[in-house]
């Protein structure tokens, strides 16, 4: 059905390069926000740039407050949301990983503020989009918030970062390969809306890190800054669509399953790197852009195998014939596939022995 009007909600500056963290001054003065500053932080973070960030805000406006956070919850999000109005603050900064972006998007959008991105780790695409996620027991909530008002991207500590949360980054943006597969799947078996220009977007921006996986490689800034190119492009691909279609699919299912399923789980990004190969599987069989998918996610030394996720075979499976259970969105795995076919994927892509 067509729709007379779409509004998409974009950053209106992307700022990425070495030392753009003292930049943040001119990008916030860019925006004209107004009032306090709440720099929505934790504590590597605050330690690494803490300081950088707050003189930077501190030369254009008022001198900020801090939130120091340790864990993702909606707990959380109120407690930011009570300590911004405490302070009167006018508009948030999440300086840090996901949990500090995923809770400042969250606060500012209740609050209904602006607020600016600035990751010090290129974990997940979630540093752009309109989208946060939240845990709550034993499940993980995609939940709807506004889109950072800026991006201010350093490479110089993003490189810095431990290697495995980059290559976090670059697996969960791989896995957009199947997630546009599932989001074309469902457009034709479920007549869900489907946007050209997102998909091939999200598409696009997986293949850019297949093709460059090989170059990818632990403190250097160019591969950082490929990384963060990508993640924008796939957070910008979201809010086109207006859902998390273009970067998720049955292999966020299986992730958020394991979330659910096991006690110490993986980095999010592994695990759906991981889930993609089988996922990419069920797609084409055999012959198809499995081994692409792998081989890419290998190069960049990102888990392949369930046993690098640090669980059992069986754990996997389990999961992966559950995971259409997570939440009412069509993907490859249907109403749920056997354990059998299950068992034969995972090992046949040698995620499984």
């Amino acid at each position: 059905m067509f729709e007379k009007s779409t509004w998409i909600k974009l950053p209106r500056d992307v700022v990425v390069g070495h030392g753009v963290l003292d930049d943040l001054d001119e990008v916030v003065a860019d925006l004209s926000v107004t009032g306090r500053p709440l720099v929505v932080t934790s504590p590597t973070p605050d330690r690494i740039a803490g300081e950088r960030a707050r003189d930077a805000l501190a030369s254009v406006g008022p001198a900020p407050a801090t939130a120091v956070t340790e864990r993702a919850s909606f707990d959380e999000v109120s407690d930011l949301v009570e300590r911004a109005r405490a302070e009167e603050a006018g508009y948030l900064v999440a300086l840090g990983g996901g949990k500090p972006i995923d809770l400042a998007k969250m606060a500012a959008d209740e609050l209904g503020l602006g607020f600016v991105s600035v990751p010090t780790a290129a974990s997940h695409d979630g540093i752009v989009s309109g989208r946060s996620s939240i845990p709550e027991g034993d499940t993980r909530h995609s939940v709807a918030a506004n889109p950072p008002l800026a991006v201010v991207a350093d490479t110089e500590p993003i490189a810095a970062a431990p290697w495995a949360l980059t290559t976090a980054g670059c697996a969960d943006i791989i896995s957009n390969y199947t997630a546009v597969k599932d989001w074309r799947l469902a457009a034709r078996l479920k007549n869900v809306p489907y946007s050209e220009y997102a998909g091939a977007l999200s598409e696009l921006t997986a293949e850019m890190l297949v093709d460059s996986a090989d170059s990818i490689k632990s403190g250097l800034e160019e591969s950082a800054w490929i990384v963060v190119k990508a993640l924008v492009s796939s957070g910008v691909a979201m809010s086109i669509a207006g859902s998390s279609r273009p970067a998720s699919g049955a292999e966020h299912l299986i992730s958020h399953q394991l979330d659910r399923t096991v006690a110490d789980p993986a980095l999010h990004g592994h695990q759906v790197g991981v889930a993609s190969v089988v996922t990419a599987y069920l797609h084409e069989g055999p012959e198809g852009g499995w081994r692409e998918v792998r081989d890419a996610l290998a190069a960049i030394e990102a888990p392949t195998t369930a046993a690098e996720l640090g669980i059992d075979d069986a754990t996997f499976v389990a999961a992966l014939t559950t995971a259409h259970e997570i939440r009412d969105r069509y993907t490859i795995l249907g109403d749920g596939i056997s354990e059998a076919a299950a068992w034969a994927a995972a090992q046949r892509t040698g995620v499984a022995d």
